[in-house]
This record gives structure tokens, sequence and C-alpha cells, in this order.
């Protein structure tokens, strides 16, 4: 099989959550193929919880970042192309999870047993592709719902490992996150 994992984004697609696997799984010699709704550029954001706000911040705050471009758009996508899939996170997910031709490469993954990467809000696609009833995993905790209302089991850790399964809370756990996850697809190929 090609060592070709995939990677849905969107506009918001939080930049820190996509950039950073990329190029990590490039280290090791995967070829990460981007993909969107379309194949385009892609406005990336920052989320961070400002460190000295006058007026604290309960949530994280949303600010421009670097642009991503997807380079095949999901209806054109042939999953079975694809060795693995990682699902970033910031506020993209939100809308793509409404994409039947995202739902249904998603829901190949999981079928087929392949490696699967989420972090952050990237847990949304599996959820709403109805992928995580009877599966472990974390996110951020304003997204634990995201798990357990699909028949999953939220656990309030960093990194979570389910099989075939690796998450993660987000960007502050990518060095584990994507130890977890390079470990996995060695051990499969």
């Amino acid at each position: 099989m090609a060592r070709k994992i995939l990677m849905p984004i969107g506009d918001a697609t939080e930049v820190m959550d996509t950039l950073y696997p990329i190029f990590r799984l490039q280290e090791d010699g995967y070829e990460v193929v981007v993909t969107g709704p379309e194949a385009r550029l892609y406005h990336g954001v920052m989320h961070e919880i400002p460190p000295d706000a006058n007026i604290p911040w309960d949530i994280t705050r949303e600010q421009p970042a670097y642009h991503v471009r997807a380079t095949i758009a999901f209806r054109d996508v042939r999953p079975e192309e694809y060795f693995a899939v990682l699902f970033s996170g910031g506020r993209a997910p939100e809308y793509l999870r409404y994409d039947e031709h995202l739902l249904a490469i998603t829901r190949h993954f999981f079928e087929a047993g392949k490696p699967i990467a989420m972090l952050c809000h990237g847990v949304e696609i599996p959820a709403a592709a109805g992928c995580l009833h009877g599966r472990k995993g974390t996110t951020v905790p304003k997204c634990a719902l995201d798990i357990t209302q699909f028949g999953g089991t939220y656990v309030d850790e960093d990194v979570v490992v389910d099989g075939n399964l690796v998450s993660c809370r987000g960007w502050p756990q990518n060095g584990p996150f994507m130890g977890e996850f390079c470990k996995l697809l060695r051990s499969v190929g």
C-alpha cells in the first residue's frame, strides 16, 4: 500500500494541529495529501488562550494564521489509495462534518481498520460519521460530548491510543501525539 496519509482541512483549520503533523509525517517518509471541500488554498487560524489578557478568556481566542493548500477535493478522493488519515482541529470540522463525501471517506478508514489520528475538534468528523461507538478517545474537554453522545468513551488524558485510533487534546500535545501515531504507522507497515 502506498505510504500516503490523507488530511482533511477547510477554512479555519488550526495551523499547529495541521502543519506540525504534515512536517512530522514527511520526516518519516510519508506523503501527506491535504484534501478539502475543493482543491484550493484555505485560511488557517491560530487558537490560544492569551496568557496575560486583561479580561481572562475561558475558551480559546482565534486569529488569522498561515494558509494551507488542499490539492484534492473530498469528492475526488479514493480512500483505498491511502494508508492512514489524520483529522486536525480548529473550527473547520464544525462545517466539514456535514460533507457526505468526507463522511464516506471517514467510514472507509474505520471500517478498514487503517491507522487514524484525531486531535482537538477533529473528533467532530468521526463522530458525525458514526464511527466512535465503542471507541475510547480524548479531545479538548469542550468537545468530549462529541465522543460520548455517539457511544464512545471520553478519556481525560493528553493522548489516548485505542487500537488503530490515536487521539489527543490539541496542539500542545503534538509531540507525544505524533510519537504514538508514528509508532502505530510503523507497526502496521
